[in-house]
């Protein structure tokens, strides 16, 4: 991570490090890091910079590519043809430079002074700064500050400092002359014990901040994006604790390197684009001699090259299926495993259907086990306060609350994971039969009377609320979380470090999807150990061991019983779901742990036994 202070750049050994990965998600554009010394803001996309000599590392994907640029179009975005997914860049461990990596904002500029008998509240403009420290002249010594807690956003993701002077003064008649504020906190650090004080005498609990449109509406402003961040905004400005879980949600969209049938010598001709986009009837003969354009587009005769050249050249629309639909096609079209049957050096993509030892349970239809699997997550955007939720094809509405992470880009930052997985694909005519049943239609009812009252808890309500997922994929992902945990105990791997993907699309869609995909991955790794594609083969007894784990919960009867409607604990979003029976890291969920209920796959207490798709022992 680079860092730059004011117009005179200093090579500096930085303070902390971002893997490249953690940029794409966690850390991205606009999200708050706190540093050894300093808390700052990862700057947007226009601030960073790559190495020339090195060239920018770009990341092909082109069925991902399109999606967006659909969805993008819609916001009236560009995305690049050639380069839209990028690696973010790396850094100079050694000296930071403007130059080379991402730069950051400090931010916030407020500062604490931590003398217990001053807690002056400064802007950094007012401290002395010392070997990248800020110290506060107390009168009799100088105190270190650090920069405080809290800030402002609003529910369309700004960010601003907190508006400490107003606050302070907003209950007192006619302006302060010249405030002086001191931040004071209890114990605990509860927002009830946290004041801030003026030496006029003016004060203020930090508590108050917390009602509804307790402060003043939002500035708009998008400190990441640079001067020309700043827009217009309707809402009000809201407390945020800086490090707060909710204080950043990366807008992440990922797609398996799948071929897809009929766009392949299109996606070929834009992974080539660097060389073809000067392709004519002439030079065509020369560009055929590169080695890779040659490798590339072996079968292809070079009329057809140029007519697809031609047509990405145009913007034409290619007609794609959606993301995961075209996933699950590739995923349920695989031939029988046959004995050395091994993927080549260079696939990207490799899978096989397989008979698991014992067979499997009359609810599974087929089972595929993946030795090579390229996955590519690309963060297109971000939100605060309230994670934006994808649809049932990953995908996110961007007419809907988000920030950009760039003003004047044409690319995404993305990275790209290699490894295995298992697909478990469920029998579609018994998922319908269990849908059928009395049981479930009315436990569908309570699940949708959750999720209504969870829209209506929203504040502003969204303009496109997101459609319920439907039973169907509250039992899926249910028993995605308990397979993860089953077959972690045996794979080698860790629970969180095995993700799941669900392809979830109802009877009445062209192509219905009742199925799951476990993977685990590797950024920059060119596979894995090969111990979840081996469990695969003994899914039947795995199955048995998830059935088993959530028959009992540790805090049943509360969790089996728990419903939805009309929740005093606003568990809106889960039926029997809790920490000790479903939930599982957050880095291997792609909803945080919500859409649960495990009494939709295995019998649980209170429950007729009718209600779980499992309804014995697989």
């Amino acid at each position: 991570m680079a860092k730059s202070w004011g117009k005179k750049q200093i090579s500096l050994r930085p303070q902390g490090e971002i893997r490249q990965s953690q940029m794409v998600t966690t850390y991205g554009a606009g999200a708050m890091v706190d540093l050894v010394d300093q808390a700052v803001l990862v700057g947007g996309l226009d601030f960073w910079s790559y190495d020339k000599a090195e060239g920018i590392p770009v990341i092909q994907e082109p069925r991902l590519r399109d999606a967006l640029a659909e969805r993008f179009g819609e916001a009236e975005i560009s995305l690049s043809v050639d380069a839209a997914f990028r690696e973010p860049p790396v850094g100079d461990s050694a000296a930071a430079t403007r130059s080379r990596g991402v730069q950051v904002l400090e931010f916030p500029q407020w500062f604490v002074c931590q003398n217990p008998h001053c807690r002056a509240l400064v802007r950094s403009q007012g401290l002395e700064r010392k070997k990248g420290r800020y110290f506060h002249d107390c009168g009799r010594r100088k105190t270190e500050a650090v920069p405080v807690r809290f800030v402002a956003t609003c529910k369309n993701g700004h960010l601003s400092e907190f508006p400490w002077i107003w606050f302070a003064h907003r209950s007192r008649e006619g302006r302060c002359s010249g405030p002086s504020l001191s931040l004071h906190e209890g114990a605990s650090g509860d927002f009830s014990e946290v004041t801030v004080e003026c030496l006029c005498g003016a004060s203020e609990r930090l508590s108050t901040a917390l009602a509804t449109e307790a402060l003043p509406g939002c500035s708009g402003e998008r400190p990441w994006l640079g001067r020309e961040g700043r827009e217009e905004c309707e809402h009000s400005q809201r407390l945020l604790v800086r490090t707060a879980s909710h204080s950043y949600f990366p807008l992440v969209v990922s797609a398996l390197s799948v071929p897809e049938k009929g766009t392949e010598l299109v996606d070929k001709v834009k992974a080539l684009w660097d060389v073809l986009a000067a392709a004519t009837p002439e030079t065509m003969a020369a560009f055929r001699t590169i080695s890779k354009v040659e490798t590339g587009l072996a079968g292809w005769s070079n009329e057809d090259v140029l007519a697809a050249a031609a047509a990405v050249r145009r913007g034409a629309p290619v007609a794609r299926d959606p993301l995961r639909t075209a996933e699950f096609k590739q995923l349920v079209d695989q031939e029988l495993e046959k004995a050395g049957d091994e993927p080549d050096r260079d696939d990207l993509f490799f899978a096989r259907r397989i008979e698991p030892v014992g067979g499997v349970p009359r609810q599974v239809s087929m089972v595929v086990v993946a030795k090579k699997l390229r996955e590519v997550r690309v963060h297109i955007g971000l939100s605060r306060l309230e994670a934006a939720t994808p649809d049932l094809q990953g995908e996110y509405d961007l007419g809907v609350r988000w920030q950009r992470l760039g003003l004047t880009t044409n690319w995404l930052p993305a990275s790209e994971l290699r490894g295995e997985g298992l697909f478990v694909q469920l029998d579609e005519s018994a998922v319908v039969a269990w849908e059928d049943r009395e049981v479930v239609r009315r436990r569908t009812e309570e699940l949708l009377d959750g999720y209504e009252a969870w829209l209506r808890g929203l504040r502003p309500p969204p303009a496109k609320p997101p459609v319920f997922p439907g039973a169907r994929f509250y039992m899926l992902h249910s028993l995605a979380h308990l397979l993860i945990s089953a077959i972690s105990l045996e794979c080698g791997y860790a629970a969180s470090a095995i993700r799941e993907r669900i392809y979830c699309a109802d009877r009445t869609s062209e192509v219905p999807m009742a199925a799951i995909l476990l993977s685990t991955g590797t950024a920059g790794s060119d596979g894995t150990l090969g111990g979840l594609v081996e469990q695969a083969r003994q899914l039947r007894t795995h199955l048995r061991r998830a059935w088993d784990m959530g028959l009992l919960c540790s805090n049943d009867p509360v969790c089996g019983a728990h419903t939805p409607r009309g929740d005093h604990a606003e568990r809106f979003l889960e039926g029997s779901a809790c920490h000790g029976c479903l939930f599982i890291a957050e880095s291997s969920c792609e909803r945080f742990n919500r859409y649960l209920d495990r009494a939709l796959v295995v019998p649980v207490i209170g429950h007729e036994a009718d209600l779980a798709f499992f309804g014995e022992r697989p």
